[in-house]
This record gives C-alpha cells, structure tokens and sequence, in this order.
C-alpha cells in the first residue's frame, strides 16, 4: 500500500510542487543524488573512479510536456557527453526516452536521440536507453532497433530490461541476438497485474532467470567486456542492491566460464557503498548510477517506493535544524 502510494506521488504534479519547496526535503534527497549542477555530479564521479568504481551520469528529467522542453532536455545531455569527456571520467550517460519528446512525438524523440549517439560516438562514448512503465515500452524498443537499423552499434549504445514484467524474458532474447548490452532491474513503477510480476519472489526469479540468459548469451559474443577506459560496459550489467542476486550471477557465471571483466554490478549512487566497495576488492567490474539535476523529485521518490524504509530517512530530516 505505502509503495503504491510513493509511486502515484512521484508522478502527481501537486505534491512536486509542494515537497520541493521544503529545504528538508532536498537534504533527504541529497543522499541519492550527487546535486543540482553537472560540477555536482563530475566531483562525484571523481571520487568514485578514485575508488576503481566508474559511473552511468543521469541529468534528471522526464514526461516533458513541450518540444521546446524536449530539445532543452537533449542540450543538456549533449552538454553531459561533453563535460565527461572534457573531465576525462570514466563514465557513460542514462537517458530516458519520455525526457526528449517520446511522450509528445515519436519523430521528436527520434531526432533527438540521434543527436545524442552521434554526440556520444564522436566523445567514443555509450549511452544507455532507460526503460520506463509499461505505455512506452513497446515504442521504446522499437525506437532503440531503429536506431541499430540506422547504423548505431552496441558499442554506443544498449538498453535497461525489467524483470518484473512478463515480456522480459521475451525482449531480452531478441535483443540479446543484436548483442546488445543490458542494464538489468527489478522495476520500479507500479504495474498493473496483466503485465508484471505482483509477487517479489517471481520478480526475484525471474531475475535470476535473465541473469543466466544474458550470461549464456554473454559467452557466445566476441565482443562481450567492457572498454578500458570505463565507458562501455560489458553485455550483462546486473544492477541490484540485493545480496542473493548479486551472489547467483557471480556464482552462476564462474560456473559456466565468465570472466569477471566480463559482467558488470550496478548500483545507486548512495545505497550500499559497503557492497560497491567489496565487489571492487573481489574483481568485478563495478559502476554507480550517479543522477543530478533540479528535477529530481520523481526520482527520489520512486527510490522510496523502492525501500519504504528510507521514509523514515525522509521524516527524520523533517525534525533536522
């Protein structure tokens, strides 16, 4: 019930309006997202890579409601691709589709993002398409095959799958045969049961599922590692927080003969530091989602639906002087 509650709030514009106006509220936020400008996050970024962890930056942002807020949105990307490469970090870019103008015009979102993975193949750099709820999945997988069609590669670009949905075994295959390189989540949108998993433990399995299927596929592919530099990930990213799925993909993947250069563990940028650092120690390559940006608000409450027990977090720095 309270997580139902969290995920309608992140899109209700009334309570946007009203939880950024509180100075507590940006301190709570503050936890998951590294600040308001991309000097913020690029310091962020430095501290990780000093500790051998690289990053995915995200300029927070989604659902624009204008083609002149879309082609904004696109600037600001562009200026993202450029900042890393000017900062020579070791990241990469997350973009959400709904950000440059899917939700107003599929051929808007499409001349945008051609924009940014021209920008990112000059920088020889990767941006990963996000997924979203369940409207714009279809038309999200369709414009990143269309993107391939074009003669983008997967060394530019790759896609996020989640396995709470019951077509991501099917999506996953098919896409996996274009080699392409997966972000792998649990989800965080509120779905309807005809299209994902109600229980957690099937969501968990059907994890674990996608885990073997895009280490299996991993083996098979010439190309499967990361780039040195940090930039390009290798094909399976398996982004959890979760010990026991973290613990099946490494087990799974010795068994079978994956080099650990070859699969990479993804987190957020201040949830379990303690893991992102122990998986360094052990060899694995490792990357944090580092978001910034003014509109982080759906954002930071999606990441409460996700662990309800951060709302006390959020209530306590309401009390905080």
């Amino acid at each position: 019930m309270l997580r139902s509650f969290l995920i309608y709030l992140s899109k209700a514009a009334w309570a946007q309006k009203l939880v950024t106006n509180w100075g507590f509220a940006w301190r709570a936020a503050s936890r998951f997202i590294a600040g308001e400008r991309i000097e913020d996050a690029i310091r962020a970024i430095r501290e990780l890579n000093a500790k051998g962890i690289n990053a995915t930056l995200d300029h927070l942002g989604e659902h624009t409601s204008t083609t002149d807020e879309a082609s904004n949105a696109t600037e600001d990307i562009l200026a993202v691709l450029d900042e890393i490469d000017k900062a020579k970090v070791r990241a990469n870019v997350s973009i959400k589709l709904t950000q440059i103008g899917m939700g107003l015009d599929e051929s808007i979102c499409r001349q945008n993002l051609i924009r940014i993975l021209e920008r990112a193949k000059q920088h020889n750099n990767f941006v990963r398409i996000d997924i979203e709820d369940t409207p714009y999945t279809d038309i999200t997988v369709s414009i990143y095959n269309a993107m391939l069609e074009r003669g983008f590669t997967t060394q530019t670009m790759g896609m996020a799958v989640q396995a709470y949905l019951y077509r991501a075994e099917a999506d996953t295959r098919a896409l996996l045969e274009k080699g392409t390189r997966f972000r792998l989540v649990k989800g965080a949108y509120k779905e309807p049961a005809d299209k994902a998993y109600p229980k957690k433990a099937d969501t968990d399995a059907n994890f674990d599922l996608l885990t073997k299927i895009m280490i299996d596929a991993t083996l098979k592919i010439e190309l499967n590692k990361g780039s040195e530099d940090g930039r390009i990930p290798p094909i399976p990213a398996i982004a959890s927080h979760d010990e026991k799925r973290i613990a099946f993909a490494k087990q799974y993947a010795e068994k079978v003969g994956l080099p650990k250069e070859a699969i990479e563990f993804q987190m957020l940028y201040g949830i379990r530091r303690d893991l992102q650092d122990q998986l360094v120690k052990e060899g694995y390559p490792v990357r944090v989602y580092v978001p910034f940006g003014t509109h982080w608000y759906p954002y930071y409450m999606r990441r409460l639906a996700e662990k309800p027990a951060n709302v006390w977090f959020f209530v306590s720095n309401f009390f905080r002087k």
